[in-house]
């Protein structure tokens, strides 16, 4: 164990430049004396690593310091990089391990591939958690990609309610949700979404652009995804609940729990108010969880959950 946390400080200078003992130790679970005495382990083991002292002093590796991992190639570095679906590691219980796999690999690899690879996930973002899958055609998701990548304008056709628009926006990233791809471009000061099956007649012009620095792919999509669910109209509803599948429907993105209290009638259950996104994401919501839940309000709802229900029995029997 103390070892691989070994392992995992040098890697983390590695990747961060200084650290502080307090940004070291919250990273990893110890305590800062555990730090100290890690460092001083490392210094025996000949790993050039020293204290700057001071306001803005903390632990840092000698310059030039690197491990050195062979064989690994930008591209397949950032297949790695992109696979991250944080929302499935953290259920089975490996997100850590993932990210600590991660760190290792951008510590590792050459500077070129590390920092090619680091700005690849910049422009592209990979969004597991989801919404219903669906299959499109994608025409132009190589021109995009390649605008991306290149830095160029993007001129290309986009349909609204009211007929045709043609756009040239500066692409600045591409993001996927489930099989569904997105481009994130700004034009007139605004940034925009565009779903890139959609686009018709899309073209690369020679034109570059300045990506802006601070712009940051993952956090402009949470953000937007944000906006969009409140956006929607929400369902109020009320239902009631095994007290066990409380828990999981306090992670539902498409569920919010209002307030809940024990059932009077049911033991072990729960009465709850709760507000689904949406009638279609309240319905696949209930129907997944099966016996272990029953809509009591709004009676529309309960009429499609009776609907599907029958439907399913139907088809089986």
């Amino acid at each position: 164990m103390r070892a691989s946390r070994l392992i995992a400080i040098v890697l983390l200078m590695q990747n961060n430049g200084k650290m502080t003992s307090k940004a070291l130790a919250e990273k990893l679970e110890v305590s800062e004396r555990t730090i100290i005495r890690d460092m001083e382990s490392l210094s025996e083991a000949g790993v050039p690593v020293y204290a700057e002292r001071g306001l803005h002093g903390g632990w840092v590796l000698a310059e030039g310091y690197r491990t050195n991992l062979t064989g690994m190639q930008a591209d397949e570095l950032v297949s790695v990089l992109l696979a991250d679906q944080s929302a499935l590691l953290d259920d089975l219980g490996i997100a850590k391990h993932y990210h600590a796999a991660i760190q290792k690999l951008l510590a590792a690899a050459p500077v070129a591939v590390s920092r090619g690879a680091a700005l690849a996930r910049q422009k592209i973002h990979i969004d597991g958690a989801g919404w219903h899958q669906v299959q499109e055609s994608q025409p132009f998701l190589a021109t995009v990609q390649e605008a991306v990548w290149e830095e160029k304008l993007l001129r290309f056709q986009y349909p609204r309610e009211d007929g045709i628009a043609e756009r040239i926006v500066q692409p600045l990233g591409l993001v996927a949700k489930r099989s569904v791809w997105y481009l994130i471009g700004e034009a007139d000061g605004g940034k925009r979404t565009y779903r890139i099956s959609r686009l018709q007649d899309a073209v690369m012009l020679e034109e570059r652009f300045e990506r802006p620095a601070d712009f940051d792919l993952a956090a402009y999509w949470e953000q937007s995804i944000g906006e969009f669910r409140q956006s929607l109209p929400k369902l109020p509803a009320l239902i009631e609940l095994q007290e066990s599948l409380l828990a999981r429907l306090t992670r539902e993105r498409y569920v919010k729990i209002i307030m809940s209290e024990p059932s009077v009638k049911r033991p072990g259950w729960l009465s709850a108010r709760v507000e689904f996104q949406s009638a279609e994401s309240a319905l696949e919501i209930v129907l997944s969880c099966g016996s272990r839940i029953k809509v009591v309000d709004p009676t529309a709802l309960r009429e499609r959950v009776r609907e599907e229900v029958k439907a399913i029995h139907d088809l089986y029997y």
